[in-house]
C-alpha cells in the first residue's frame, strides 16, 4: 500500500526548492548589474527602510513624517512607479511579465543610485516570500562587499547595511473604511477637476466597491503580512498601530525610530562607546538623585553647607536680580571656599533644587610673588579664579 508523504517534510522540501530558485533569480540580477555597472559600483544605501502598509494605513500620509524622522533628503522609491517606469512598460511592450525577477532588477538598479547612499524609504516592497528572501540575499550580498573593500580608498561607500522593516497596520474593518472614504474624496475631488477641465486624479477600483476593497486587505493579510513575518528574526522589525490619529500614529513611529547607536553604528565603533551612557538613562533618575546628595550635605558637612548657602545669597543672588530680563549672569570669584571641590559641588547642587544651570570655569593665575637675588628667578603665588555662568527662565520670554 503506498506512503503518504509526512506534510511537514513536503512543506519543508517546498520552502527549500522555492528558497533555491530566489537564490538563482538574485544572483541572476546581482551578474547583470555586475555587467552593466562594474563590480565596485555596487553600491546601496546603508539605511534602507522597507516600508509595507495595510490598505488605508496612510502609507502616502505618513512616508514624509518617516522621512524628516530619519533625516532622508531623496525622494522614496515607490514599488508602483517603478512598475510604471520606461525600463517595465519596455518588459510589458515585449509581451513579458513584470514578476520577482524583473521587480528585483528594476528595484536594485534604482538603489544604486548616488542620491540614495545615505537612506532611503523604499515602498512597497516586499510583497512576497520570493521578495522576502531577496532582501536577505541582498543584506548578505552588503556584508560580503563591505568585507572584500574593508580598509580600501573606497571602503566608504560600503557601509554596514541598516534593514527596517515597518509595517504600518490596521484591522480589516478601518481599513475598508478607509479607503472607500478615499474613494468618495477622489470622486469629488475629479468632480471639481472635471469642471475646471483640468487632468483628473487616478481612481481606484478597490476605492469604490467594498467586496473589493475587503480583497485586496485579505491579499493583504494572507500573502504580504505573512512573507513580512518571515523577516522578524532576521531585521530590525517595526510594527506600527495605523490606527489611531494622525498625531498619535506619527508619535508611534517617532518612537519606534528613536536613536540607537548599536544599530546605526559599525560594530567596532559602538564596542567603543557603548561604555558611555545614553542622556537618557543617567538622567532616569537625575531628580532624586540630587535630593538625596543635598540631604547628605546638610547631615555630613553642615559647616560648609552653611558657609555655600550664605555666600550665595549674599554674593550671587543680588547680581541675578540685576539679570533678571536677560536670564544669564557671568560672575568672577577668588573665594577660597571653591578650592574645595565639595564646595563646588555643593554651589552647583544648590542652583539646580533651585531651578538654575551653572557651569563652572576655575583658572589658575600665576602673581608674581619675589625674586631669587642669586637666580633673578621670579617666584609666583597660584591663585584660583572661578567663573559661574548661571542661567534661568528671564523675564524678557514671558513678555507678549
Amino acid at each position: 500500500m503506498p506512503t503518504t508523504p509526512n506534510s511537514g517534510e513536503a512543506v519543508k522540501k517546498h520552502i527549500d526548492l522555492e528558497i533555491k530558485d530566489v537564490s538563482l533569480i538574485f544572483q541572476s540580477v546581482i551578474l547583470e548589474l555586475e555587467n552593466e555597472l562594474g563590480h565596485t559600483m555596487l553600491r546601496f544605501p546603508k539605511e534602507i527602510i522597507w516600508l509595507i502598509g495595510a490598505p488605508g494605513a496612510g502609507k502616502g500620509t505618513n512616508t514624509p513624517f518617516i522621512q524628516k524622522e530619519r533625516g532622508f533628503t531623496a525622494a522614496p522609491v515607490v514599488i508602483s512607479d517603478l512598475l510604471d517606469s520606461p525600463e517595465a512598460r519596455h518588459i510589458k511592450d515585449l509581451g513579458g511579465m513584470v514578476g520577482d525577477k524583473e521587480v528585483m532588477g528594476l528595484l536594485f538598479r534604482e538603489l544604486l543610485k548616488p542620491g540614495y547612499q545615505k537612506g532611503i524609504i523604499v515602498d512597497g516592497y516586499p510583497r512576497t516570500k520570493v521578495q522576502a528572501e531577496s532582501l536577505k540575499l541582498l543584506y548578505q550580498k552588503m556584508i560580503t562587499l563591505r568585507n572584500e573593500f574593508h580598509n580600501t580608498p573606497i571602503e566608504d561607500h560600503f557601509r554596514y547595511p541598516l534593514f527596517r522593516i515597518t509595517v504600518l497596520f490596521v484591522e480589516e474593518k478601518i481599513s475598508i473604511d478607509r479607503q472607500l472614504y478615499r474613494g468618495k474624496q477622489v470622486r469629488e475631488e475629479n468632480q471639481r477637476l472635471s469642471e475646471k477641465g483640468r487632468p483628473l486624479i487616478e481612481e481606484r477600483k478597490t476605492d469604490y466597491d467594498p467586496a473589493l476593497a475587503r480583497n485586496r486587505y485579505r491579499v493583504f493579510k494572507e500573502q504580504t503580512f505573512e512573507a513580512l513575518q518571515s523577516l522578524r528574526q532576521f531585521f530590525h522589525y517595526h510594527f506600527i498601530d495605523a490606527q489611531a490619529t494622525l498625531a498619535e500614529v506619527q508619535w508611534n513611529i517617532s518612537k519606534e525610530f528613536q536613536y540607537q547607536s548599536s544599530l546605526e553604528l559599525n560594530h567596532e565603533t559602538f564596542q567603543m562607546l557603548r561604555h558611555i551612557p545614553l542622556a537618557k538613562e543617567i538622567v532616569v533618575h537625575a531628580r532624586q538623585e540630587l535630593v538625596d546628595r543635598i540631604e547628605s550635605y546638610s547631615r555630613h558637612h553642615l559647616d560648609l553647607f552653611q558657609r555655600i548657602i550664605d555666600t550665595i545669597e549674599k554674593k550671587f543672588i543680588p547680581i541675578l536680580h540685576r539679570h533678571v530680563i536677560s536670564g544669564y549672569a557671568r560672575l568672577n570669584s577668588s573665594d577660597e571656599i571653591f578650592a574645595d571641590p565639595l564646595a563646588l559641588a555643593m554651589l552647583v547642587d544648590i542652583f539646580l533644587d533651585r531651578g538654575y544651570h551653572v557651569a563652572v570655569d576655575v583658572q589658575s593665575i600665576h602673581i608674581p610673588d619675589r625674586v631669587d637675588p642669586v637666580t633673578h628667578k621670579v617666584h609666583c603665588k597660584v591663585e584660583k579664579s572661578f567663573t559661574f555662568d548661571v542661567r534661568f527662565t528671564g523675564s524678557e520670554i514671558r513678555r507678549g
